[in-house]
């Protein structure tokens, strides 16, 4: 399952957050690494799926 996620979130970063966290502080924080730019919001997003 976490493939998938990780999958997900290298096309949409704060999706994969939300599936991994929900409607928390990281899923708020991705959103806007990822309007900041879209590499910063994968890293974080695969990150967080990752340190699962």
């Amino acid at each position: 399952m976490d493939l998938i996620r990780i999958i997900i979130a290298i096309f949409l970063p704060p999706l994969g957050v939300f599936l991994q966290e929900g409607f928390g502080k990281h899923f708020w924080l991705n959103i806007l690494l990822t309007l900041l730019g879209y590499i910063p919001g994968i890293v974080h997003a695969v990150w967080i799926i990752a340190k699962r």
